[in-house]
């Protein structure tokens, strides 16, 4: 499964996703704020960032800006969790080097598939052992 950096600086919504991630098998990395994620990213060197927009200390397009100048982190995949819904916001994210954009409140189905899209996995069947 892949390591995923995971910023967000609401505990609940990082309490819940780091959970739901965890039990789907993926490693995760938490940040709380723009700068931490770009200093996790380089420690942790995870497959995939889910990037909160909205973020103490440096906020989330600026931090995206940085990870993607940067030659350790720039091919890392990151998916923007915002609350802004219009056409300007989602340009901004694109701008910002962000790979896909997950609109807020979360909707776990669509995110577990943003994250397939970057990260294929192989599935193995338990009951057969074979890969599929």
């Amino acid at each position: 499964m892949a390591r995923i950096l995971l910023v967000e600086d609401s505990e609940q919504i990082w309490e819940f996703l780091s959970r739901r991630l965890t039990r789907r098998g993926h490693v995760v990395i938490l940040a709380h704020d723009g700068e931490q994620a770009i200093a996790n990213a380089k420690s942790g060197q995870p497959d995939i960032i889910l990037l909160d927009m909205n973020l103490p200390v440096m906020d989330g397009w600026s931090a995206a800006r940085a990870l993607k100048a940067d030659p350790h982190t720039g091919a890392v995949p990151i998916i923007a969790m915002s609350e802004h819904h219009s056409a300007d916001a989602a340009e901004k994210i694109t701008q910002a080097g962000c790979d896909d954009l997950h609109q807020k409140p979360v909707d776990l189905m669509k995110l577990f598939a943003q994250i397939e899209k970057f990260c294929p996995t192989v599935v193995v069947d338990p009951a057969s052992e074979t890969v599929e």
